[in-house]
């Protein structure tokens, strides 16, 4: 006798009826449970290491660690929590990535602005280069939050470009909310400091121009027209990809360079085969009981 198909789980059930469902055996709930919170550790590890490759690995690492340790969630959180924890320990050990090595600290990165020339685009040029201006603006502040140590650049990413609240921040990075204030505020200091020296955009005093850099970073293999890095048809704002929060407005002396960072967030690249990937993965596939 054929045996009755089992219901499907629903797309909008909590992450731990998800588990129940996936401990029991559902292939969609896992890919459910999985697909929901891929897309914040796979933004926050691309803003750390710069690289679609390796975020992709650190994603997929953390959700293996995270799917194979679960009989250590007692529930004392939520599971959200739980994986996000893990996520951000994980990234915190993480052996130092290429674009980590290369970027080493603010003069160093200023040094490295500085020797590329300043070239003017005619007004033609600047209307059919804007995509990598764009590309060059980009990646320009991408590394600047590379010039900010690891545990800064974690800080920041989550309390400025994803606007986590102390309190989540701290609870899913184990600091003190103090603590965790202070880090942020050092963080937002530096780099106010550096663009304050550096960058045309937050300082008109400043030469550096991202047209006028641009045609530079070209030549010096930073912008590839051919294969750009940041400015990507599918890319969004982090902010569109996580739901709407509400936050009071910050010092007005940040408000020049703060939404900076806050655009050019990468989308979910490659998802379905990261997705496959975890499910064909013998430990998943053995916790869960995937046939």
């Amino acid at each position: 006798m054929q045996q009755p198909d089992k219901p499907q789980p629903d797309p909008k059930a909590s992450d731990e009826a998800l588990l129940v469902a996936a401990r029991e055996g559902s292939r969609t709930a896992l890919e459910l449970l999985l697909a929901r919170h891929r897309p914040f550790i796979y933004n926050v590890a691309w803003r750390l290491v710069l690289s679609p490759a390796d975020a992709e690995d650190l994603t997929q690492e953390v959700l293996i660690k995270a799917l194979t340790r679960l009989d250590q969630f007692q529930g004392r959180s939520s599971f959200r929590t739980w994986l996000y924890r893990i996520a951000m320990n994980h990234f915190l050990e993480m052996k130092r990535r290429p674009m980590e090595q290369a970027i080493g600290s603010f003069e160093a990165f200023g040094a490295e602005l500085d020797a590329v020339p300043n070239e003017d685009l005619s007004t033609e040029e600047q209307l059919s280069q804007q995509e990598l201006i764009q590309e060059a603006k980009l990646g320009c502040l991408a590394g600047m939050l590379l010039c900010l140590d690891r545990r800064q650049r974690l800080v920041y990413v989550l309390g400025e470009i994803f606007e986590l609240s102390t309190r989540e921040g701290a609870e899913l990075t184990e600091l003190s909310e103090d603590n965790y204030r202070q880090i942020l505020s050092r963080a937002r200091r530096d780099l106010r400091a550096f663009m304050n020296q550096k960058c045309g955009l937050v300082n008109p005093d400043n030469p550096c121009r991202c047209q006028r850099k641009t045609k530079g970073f070209i030549q010096a293999g930073w912008v590839d027209p051919g294969q750009m890095k940041f400015n990507l048809p599918h890319q969004q704002s982090i902010l569109q990809s996580l739901e709407a929060r509400q936050k009071q407005l910050e010092e007005a002396m940040e408000g020049p360079y703060r939404g900076l960072f806050q655009a050019g967030a990468y989308d979910q690249r490659a998802r379905e085969q990261l997705l496959a990937s975890l499910l064909a993965h013998p430990h998943i596939q053995l916790v869960f009981n995937l046939n």
